[in-house]
Protein backbone atom coordinates (compact mmCIF):
# COMPACT_ATOMS: atom_id res chain seq x y z
CA UNK A 1 0.00 0.00 0.00
CA UNK A 2 2.95 2.58 0.87
CA UNK A 3 4.48 1.36 -2.30
CA UNK A 4 1.91 2.45 -4.34
CA UNK A 5 0.87 5.62 -2.33
CA UNK A 6 4.56 6.79 -3.54
CA UNK A 7 3.90 5.90 -6.99
CA UNK A 8 0.77 7.48 -6.82
CA UNK A 9 2.62 10.81 -5.47
CA UNK A 10 5.60 10.29 -8.02
CA UNK A 11 2.81 10.23 -10.73
CA UNK A 12 1.09 13.42 -9.89
CA UNK A 13 4.48 15.20 -9.33
CA UNK A 14 5.10 14.36 -13.06
CA UNK A 15 1.73 15.27 -14.28
CA UNK A 16 2.43 19.05 -12.69
CA UNK A 17 5.74 19.72 -14.21
CA UNK A 18 4.13 20.36 -17.41
CA UNK A 19 2.22 23.13 -16.52
CA UNK A 20 5.16 25.17 -15.89
CA UNK A 21 7.07 26.29 -18.54
CA UNK A 22 10.88 26.12 -18.74
CA UNK A 23 13.31 28.63 -17.99
CA UNK A 24 13.98 29.35 -21.89
CA UNK A 25 10.30 29.63 -22.12
CA UNK A 26 9.56 31.42 -18.99
CA UNK A 27 12.43 34.34 -20.23
CA UNK A 28 10.99 34.49 -24.16
CA UNK A 29 7.84 35.72 -22.29
CA UNK A 30 9.08 38.26 -20.03
CA UNK A 31 10.70 39.44 -23.64
CA UNK A 32 7.40 39.55 -25.48
CA UNK A 33 5.96 40.94 -22.08
CA UNK A 34 8.52 43.94 -22.48
CA UNK A 35 7.82 46.61 -24.96
CA UNK A 36 10.96 46.25 -27.74
CA UNK A 37 12.55 49.33 -27.95
CA UNK A 38 12.23 51.69 -31.46
CA UNK A 39 15.05 52.78 -33.37
CA UNK A 40 15.05 55.84 -35.97
CA UNK A 41 16.72 58.96 -37.26
CA UNK A 42 16.09 62.15 -35.83
CA UNK A 43 13.97 63.35 -38.66
CA UNK A 44 12.07 60.18 -38.86
CA UNK A 45 11.34 60.42 -35.07
CA UNK A 46 10.10 64.30 -35.14
CA UNK A 47 7.91 63.31 -38.17
CA UNK A 48 6.17 60.71 -35.56
CA UNK A 49 5.08 63.53 -33.46
CA UNK A 50 1.54 64.34 -33.33
CA UNK A 51 0.80 68.14 -33.25
CA UNK A 52 -2.12 69.77 -31.17
CA UNK A 53 -2.59 73.11 -29.29
CA UNK A 54 -1.36 72.94 -25.90
CA UNK A 55 -3.24 73.65 -22.88
CA UNK A 56 -1.82 74.68 -19.46
CA UNK A 57 -5.64 74.33 -17.90
CA UNK A 58 -5.47 72.73 -14.22
CA UNK A 59 -1.39 72.62 -14.19
CA UNK A 60 0.22 72.03 -10.79
CA UNK A 61 3.29 70.52 -10.19
CA UNK A 62 1.19 68.75 -7.23
CA UNK A 63 -0.54 66.71 -10.20
CA UNK A 64 2.51 64.40 -10.34
CA UNK A 65 3.38 62.87 -7.60
CA UNK A 66 7.23 62.69 -7.24
CA UNK A 67 9.59 61.59 -5.28
CA UNK A 68 8.68 58.09 -4.97
CA UNK A 69 10.46 55.47 -3.15
CA UNK A 70 12.48 54.89 -6.64
CA UNK A 71 13.42 51.68 -7.90
CA UNK A 72 14.65 50.04 -5.24
CA UNK A 73 12.59 50.45 -2.18
CA UNK A 74 14.84 49.61 0.34
CA UNK A 75 17.74 51.26 -0.15
CA UNK A 76 16.24 54.22 1.60
CA UNK A 77 16.41 56.67 -1.43
CA UNK A 78 14.14 58.18 -3.00
CA UNK A 79 14.23 58.79 -7.24
CA UNK A 80 15.51 61.80 -7.17
CA UNK A 81 18.73 60.39 -5.23
CA UNK A 82 19.01 56.76 -7.18
CA UNK A 83 19.48 59.27 -9.96
CA UNK A 84 22.14 61.30 -8.79
CA UNK A 85 23.77 58.07 -7.71
CA UNK A 86 23.45 56.63 -11.16
CA UNK A 87 24.50 59.42 -12.68
CA UNK A 88 27.76 60.34 -10.28
CA UNK A 89 31.07 60.16 -12.03
CA UNK A 90 32.84 59.72 -8.92
CA UNK A 91 30.53 57.97 -6.35
CA UNK A 92 29.30 59.88 -3.24
CA UNK A 93 29.37 58.31 0.00
CA UNK A 94 25.45 57.36 1.13
CA UNK A 95 24.80 58.79 5.04
CA UNK A 96 21.94 58.30 7.15
CA UNK A 97 18.51 58.94 5.38
CA UNK A 98 20.34 58.94 2.36
CA UNK A 99 22.04 61.84 2.58
CA UNK A 100 25.00 61.79 -0.42
CA UNK A 101 28.71 63.72 0.48
CA UNK A 102 31.74 63.78 -1.88
CA UNK A 103 31.20 62.62 -5.30
CA UNK A 104 31.33 64.34 -8.57
CA UNK A 105 28.96 64.63 -11.53
CA UNK A 106 29.37 66.34 -14.85
CA UNK A 107 25.88 68.66 -16.27
CA UNK A 108 25.01 67.63 -19.59
CA UNK A 109 23.33 71.06 -20.09
CA UNK A 110 26.34 73.05 -19.83
CA UNK A 111 29.12 70.25 -19.19
CA UNK A 112 30.03 72.04 -15.34
CA UNK A 113 31.99 69.94 -13.11
CA UNK A 114 29.62 69.79 -9.70
CA UNK A 115 31.29 67.72 -6.22
CA UNK A 116 28.43 69.27 -4.36
CA UNK A 117 25.25 66.71 -4.76
CA UNK A 118 23.20 69.84 -3.61
CA UNK A 119 23.88 72.11 -6.55
CA UNK A 120 22.38 69.58 -8.71
CA UNK A 121 18.34 69.30 -9.65
CA UNK A 122 16.88 66.03 -11.17
CA UNK A 123 15.46 67.81 -14.48
CA UNK A 124 12.72 65.90 -16.24
CA UNK A 125 14.01 66.56 -19.64
CA UNK A 126 10.72 67.10 -20.66
CA UNK A 127 9.62 69.46 -17.70
CA UNK A 128 6.23 68.35 -16.09
CA UNK A 129 4.43 71.51 -17.14
CA UNK A 130 5.22 70.86 -21.06
CA UNK A 131 4.42 66.81 -20.31
CA UNK A 132 0.46 68.25 -18.83
CA UNK A 133 -0.14 70.40 -22.00
CA UNK A 134 1.57 67.70 -24.36
CA UNK A 135 -0.83 65.52 -23.24
CA UNK A 136 -0.47 64.35 -19.33
CA UNK A 137 -3.88 66.47 -18.56
CA UNK A 138 -5.98 63.57 -19.65
CA UNK A 139 -3.33 60.73 -17.98
CA UNK A 140 -4.59 58.86 -14.74
CA UNK A 141 -2.89 60.21 -11.62
CA UNK A 142 -1.27 56.70 -11.74
CA UNK A 143 0.20 57.49 -15.38
CA UNK A 144 1.49 60.78 -14.06
CA UNK A 145 2.97 59.66 -11.12
CA UNK A 146 5.01 56.92 -13.52
CA UNK A 147 6.05 60.27 -15.61
CA UNK A 148 7.20 61.41 -13.02
CA UNK A 149 9.98 59.13 -11.67
CA UNK A 150 10.64 57.02 -14.75
CA UNK A 151 14.16 55.55 -14.14
CA UNK A 152 13.44 53.10 -16.87
CA UNK A 153 14.65 55.69 -19.07
CA UNK A 154 18.18 57.24 -18.94
CA UNK A 155 16.85 60.19 -20.83
CA UNK A 156 13.53 60.55 -18.78
CA UNK A 157 15.63 62.19 -16.07
CA UNK A 158 19.07 63.97 -15.74
CA UNK A 159 21.35 65.15 -13.13
CA UNK A 160 22.32 68.95 -13.97
CA UNK A 161 23.10 72.24 -12.38
CA UNK A 162 20.54 73.67 -10.52
CA UNK A 163 21.18 77.28 -12.12
CA UNK A 164 20.97 75.79 -15.61
CA UNK A 165 17.34 73.96 -14.84
CA UNK A 166 16.01 77.03 -13.55
CA UNK A 167 16.65 78.50 -17.00
CA UNK A 168 15.17 76.00 -18.56
CA UNK A 169 12.15 75.87 -16.50
CA UNK A 170 9.33 74.28 -18.62
CA UNK A 171 10.07 75.57 -22.09
CA UNK A 172 10.42 73.42 -25.24
CA UNK A 173 13.07 73.53 -27.49
CA UNK A 174 11.46 76.69 -29.22
CA UNK A 175 12.64 79.02 -26.10
CA UNK A 176 15.43 77.04 -24.91
CA UNK A 177 18.58 74.49 -25.77
CA UNK A 178 21.59 73.63 -23.27
CA UNK A 179 23.93 76.03 -23.56
CA UNK A 180 26.80 73.93 -25.00
CA UNK A 181 26.25 73.27 -28.29
CA UNK A 182 28.18 69.82 -28.33
CA UNK A 183 25.10 68.40 -26.15
CA UNK A 184 22.44 69.67 -28.39
CA UNK A 185 21.92 67.12 -30.72
CA UNK A 186 21.65 65.17 -27.75
CA UNK A 187 19.27 66.41 -26.09
CA UNK A 188 16.74 66.86 -29.04
CA UNK A 189 17.27 63.41 -29.39
CA UNK A 190 16.27 62.85 -25.54
CA UNK A 191 13.12 65.05 -25.75
CA UNK A 192 11.81 63.49 -29.04
CA UNK A 193 12.40 60.01 -27.40
CA UNK A 194 10.84 60.77 -24.37
CA UNK A 195 7.56 62.75 -26.09
CA UNK A 196 7.66 59.23 -28.21
CA UNK A 197 8.02 57.34 -25.08
CA UNK A 198 5.13 58.50 -23.48
CA UNK A 199 3.20 59.33 -26.29
CA UNK A 200 3.07 63.27 -25.81
CA UNK A 201 2.32 65.69 -28.51
CA UNK A 202 3.58 68.63 -29.87
CA UNK A 203 2.92 72.42 -31.11
CA UNK A 204 3.79 74.16 -34.12
CA UNK A 205 6.54 76.16 -32.91
CA UNK A 206 8.29 73.40 -30.94
CA UNK A 207 7.95 70.96 -34.46
CA UNK A 208 9.46 73.59 -36.15
CA UNK A 209 11.94 73.90 -34.10
CA UNK A 210 12.78 70.58 -33.75
CA UNK A 211 13.36 70.33 -37.65
CA UNK A 212 15.94 72.55 -37.97
CA UNK A 213 17.89 70.59 -35.64
CA UNK A 214 17.06 67.28 -37.63
CA UNK A 215 17.58 68.58 -40.86
CA UNK A 216 20.39 70.03 -39.69
CA UNK A 217 23.28 69.80 -37.88
CA UNK A 218 21.55 66.91 -36.33
CA UNK A 219 20.44 65.19 -39.20
CA UNK A 220 23.23 62.05 -38.16
CA UNK A 221 21.25 61.64 -34.57
CA UNK A 222 19.93 58.04 -33.80
CA UNK A 223 16.46 58.41 -31.27
CA UNK A 224 15.73 55.29 -28.99
CA UNK A 225 12.90 54.99 -26.84
CA UNK A 226 10.41 52.32 -25.57
CA UNK A 227 6.84 53.10 -25.56
CA UNK A 228 4.95 52.99 -22.17
CA UNK A 229 1.85 51.32 -22.97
Amino acid sequence: MIKNLVRGLGALSLALVPLLPPPAAQTAQAAQAAPAAEVTTLADAVGLLKVTEENRAGYTRASFRHWTAGEDTADGCDTSAEVLLAEAVVAPTVGTGCKLTGGRWTSYFDGQEVTDAGSLDVAHTVALGEAWDSGASAWTAGRREAYANDQAADASLVAVTSRTNRRKSDHDPADWMPPSPEVQCRYTGEWVSTKLRWQLTADDRELEALKVYAEGPCEDTIVRYAPVT
